[in-house]
């Protein structure tokens, strides 16, 4: 299959002071087809070439695949065993660098200390076992809305295992998901200026085809073409933010689209969202908590506690010093992750908040705390995801910050770290007014919580 040819209309505006090198469709091209997709076969590359080539398709920013081997697929599919996992996870976590000099006094998991966010950013290597399969590492960016972009190891195989994770938690729900190779299988959609798209093959599921899709206004220059494309592949599965899940409530994609499932995560999905989407589809609507750095945790199928999930998790409820709050009472979500062969990680500070509940049984976090779907009013009156200023914030080099809009939509930032002035007149140009941007030497200084912060109190947002 040879790329697709980007139309010039759709190139970066050479004259857009906010387009960003790293989104230029096309921008790096580091493998072949045959080493994105080892085992894929006539039918399946026919499939994806439909779906790269359609006539509706966006300009496809990025070209990926999931690199899964025969041998790999066999492992993908199945999921990692948890009888005696964690007594496993901790004896491998002691011969990390990162333990190097306390390995000694490292016993049952309360004896180990916690880590953060700041830990991995220093030195991410420090954690990874230095007997681990490099050959199966991809290089993954976590951003989130958390400032610098860490740079995680993540492992092909363990990647693939967790869109089977999917699978399984629709099986949960009384709905099976198969391959059908007249409808994409995933669209995981984003609304934002501007973000990676592909399209893709997944090797593990019938080689149905899946694709990242960036819903935004300016993505789609065509009228009609985010609902003709969307219509024509019929994605069995949605899965986004809440932001961009919003966005499939427009009428005409009500009308024709007949999704399996819709998956929300990376933001705090709101209860009235969850009923407008189950409303409009008659489908299963599953919110999903986690990080790039731990993978999923926990899982709410009906807008009440997030159940742990049974795999490699481990989940405790802490204080400000690292002790464990009282039987459910608030306190900060810190996980033991063990399904990352590249990152086993050990009580690591997730920087959200929740109860540690019991759900028939089961261990679930209750009035989880975790990351907004913040919005910002531009002066002309549209809504700005948070995200977008995320991307303005990083390129000016900010590692952490507080972005709040007043009543009169005024916007003050406070950054650690950056060009100030450059990133003042970014997000100026984003929000078509001027924003005034106050520099602090440390995240400390930004106050109490995580080292990034966004609020609007203006109207609609």
């Amino acid at each position: 299959m040879s790329d697709r040819p980007v139309p010039a209309a759709l190139l970066p505006d050479p004259d857009d002071p906010l387009a960003l090198a790293e989104y230029a469709p096309g921008g790096a091209v580091a493998l072949t087809d045959a080493e994105r997709w080892p085992t894929l076969d006539a039918a399946g590359a026919a499939r994806l070439d439909g779906v790269a080539r359609h006539p509706l398709a966006p300009a496809w920013v990025h070209r990926t695949g999931d690199r899964l081997s025969a041998d790999g697929i066999a492992r993908a599919q199945a999921p990692l065993p948890v009888d005696g996992w964690l007594a496993e996870h901790l004896a491998t976590a002691r011969k990390l660098p990162a333990y190097r000099r306390v390995a000694a006094t490292l016993g049952d998991l309360p004896s180990w200390p916690t880590v953060t966010r700041e830990d991995l950013l220093d030195d991410v290597s420090a954690f990874v076992p230095l007997d681990a399969d490099l050959d199966r590492m991809i290089e993954g960016s976590s951003s989130g809305t958390t400032g610098r972009a860490l740079q995680i190891p993540d492992d092909v195989e363990e990647v693939a295992r967790s869109f089977h994770l999917l699978v399984k938690l629709l099986a949960d729900q009384g709905v099976q998901w198969r391959p059908d190779p007249g409808r994409m299988a995933l669209a995981y959609v984003v609304h934002q200026r501007q973000a990676f798209t592909y399209t893709s093959s997944i090797s593990s599921f019938g080689q149905a085809t899946m694709a990242r899709l960036n819903l935004h206004p300016s993505q789609w220059p065509a009228t009609g073409q985010r609902t003709g494309f969307l219509l024509a592949q019929q994605p069995q599965v949605i899965t986004g933010n809440p932001t961009s899940l919003a966005e499939l409530l427009h009428p005409d994609l009500v009308a024709g689209l007949r999704p399996l499932a819709l998956f929300s995560g990376a933001m705090a999905l709101s209860l009235g969202l969850r009923r407008d989407l189950e409303r409009a589809y008659g489908c299963p609507v599953i919110d999903v908590y986690g990080l790039h750095e731990t993978r999923p945790i926990a899982a709410s199928a009906d807008g009440g506690p997030f159940v742990i999930l049974d795999r490699r998790v481990h989940v405790e409820v802490l204080d400000a010093a690292g002790g464990p709050v009282p039987p459910g009472q608030r306190g900060e979500i810190v996980v033991t992750a063990g399904e990352n062969p590249l990152l086993p990680l050990v009580r690591y500070r997730t920087g959200d908040f929740g109860r540690l509940v019991d759900v028939a049984g089961r261990p679930a976090l209750a009035d989880l705390e975790g990351r907004e779907a913040t919005r910002f009013l531009a002066l002309d009156g549209s809504l700005v995801p948070s995200v977008d200023l995320t991307q303005q914030l990083q390129a000016g080099g900010a590692r952490g910050w507080a972005v709040r809009q007043g009543v009169d939509g005024s916007v003050t930032a406070t950054v650690v770290g950056g060009d100030a002035a450059q990133i003042g007149a970014a997000l100026g140009r984003l929000l078509g007014q001027p924003v005034t941007v106050a520099a602090v030497p440390t995240l400390l200084d930004l106050g109490e919580g995580k080292p990034r912060r966004y609020e609007s109190a203006a109207p609609g947002t």
